[in-house]
C-alpha cells in the first residue's frame, strides 16, 4: 500500500474508533446505574456526540483521498465497514439502553425483546443500505448528486440527535458552558424540566422510529446529496450558509441538529408523496 493512501485509511478508522468509543461509554453508563446518576447521563451524552464525530471523520477520509488521488477499493470498503459500526450498530443499541434504562422511571417499561428487535431492524437496514450503495454508485461525479434510500450518517443523526434531547430536556445542567447555563439551558430551566418539555410517550416513539428509518435507509426514496448542493450555488454563498449555520450550532446545537436531521428525513418522505401523486405522463 502506498504511503498517500494511508491517511484517508486513517480517517475512516478514525469513524470507526468513534463507534467503538460510543458504545464503550454506554456500556460504562449502563454499569453506573442509578448509583451515580450525572455521571450516567454525560456518559451517554459523549456518547451521542461520538457519533457526530464520527461524521466528521467520515467526510474528511473521502475529501482526503479525492484530494490526494488515494481513492481505493480498499478503502471504499473500510468505509462501508466502519459506517456500519458507527451509524448502523452504535446509534441503534444507544438507543436501546437510553430505553431501557430511563423507560421505568417514566413509567414505561414496554418489551426488552421488542426494544432489541427495533435496533436490530436499524442496524441491519443500515448494513445492507451500505452493500447496496457499493454495488451500485458509479465513480462518476452524476452519481453523488443525490442518494437512493436515506443515507446511513443521516440515519444515525436523526437517532443520535433524538438521545441529545432527551438528555438535556431530562438533565438542564447538561446545557452549560464554563458554569454558565446556555440559551437551550435558560430555557429549559424556565420550562421546568422534563414536564415540560418532552412527553413521556417519547421513548417508546424512539423505539418505533429505529424500524421506520432502517426501512427508509434500504427504500428507493430519493435523498438529496447536502454537500453537493450547496458547492452547486457558488463557493460565494456556500460559505455565507456555513457562517450562518455555524452561528446557528453555537446558540443551540441540540435542538438545531435534531431539526435539520429529522427534517432531512421528513423532507425526502414528503417529496417523494408528492413526486407519487403528480399525474405521470403518457
Amino acid at each position: 500500500m502506498r504511503e498517500i493512501i494511508a491517511l484517508p485509511n486513517l480517517l475512516t478508522l478514525a469513524n470507526a474508533f468513534c463507534g467503538l468509543l460510543a458504545l464503550s461509554k454506554g456500556i460504562d453508563a449502563l454499569a453506573l446505574g442509578d448509583a451515580a446518576p450525572a455521571l450516567y447521563y454525560a456518559k451517554m451524552e459523549a456518547a451521542a456526540w461520538l457519533i457526530f464525530l464520527g461524521m466528521v471523520f467520515d467526510m474528511l477520509d473521502g475529501k482526503v483521498a479525492r484530494w490526494t488521488g488515494g481513492s481505493s477499493a480498499f478503502g471504499a470498503q473500510l468505509d462501508s465497514f466502519a459506517d456500519a459500526l458507527t451509524f448502523g450498530c452504535a446509534p441503534a443499541l444507544l438507543a436501546k439502553m437510553l430505553i431501557e434504562h430511563e423507560g421505568p422511571l417514566l413509567g414505561y417499561h414496554g418489551n426488552p425483546r421488542i426494544h432489541f428487535l427495533c435496533a436490530a431492524a436499524f442496524s441491519l437496514m443500515a448494513i445492507l443500505r451500505l452493500v447496496r450503495f457499493n454495488l451500485e454508485t458509479e465513480p462518476d461525479a452524476d452519481a453523488h448528486q443525490s442518494f437512493k434510500g436515506l443515507p446511513s450518517p443521516a440515519a444515525a443523526g436523526a437517532v443520535a440527535a433524538a438521545i441529545l434531547l432527551y438528555l438535556v430536556a431530562r438533565r438542564p445542567e447538561l446545557e452549560t458552558d464554563t458554569g454558565t447555563p446556555t440559551p437551550v439551558g435558560h430555557l429549559l430551566r424556565l420550562a421546568g424540566g422534563m414536564d415540560f418539555t418532552l412527553p413521556w410517550w417519547f421513548l417508546p416513539a424512539m423505539a418505533v422510529y429505529l424500524p421506520i428509518l432502517g426501512l427508509l435507509m434500504v427504500s428507493r426514496v430519493r435523498y438529496t446529496h447536502v454537500a453537493s448542493a450547496l458547492t452547486r450555488r457558488g463557493p460565494f454563498l456556500t460559505l455565507v450558509y456555513l457562517v450562518f449555520g455555524s452561528f446557528l450550532l453555537w446558540l443551540a446545537p441540540i435542538p438545531i441538529l435534531f431539526l435539520v436531521f429529522n427534517g432531512f428525513v421528513l423532507l425526502g418522505v414528503v417529496r417523494a408523496l408528492i413526486r407519487r401523486s403528480r399525474p405521470r405522463a403518457a
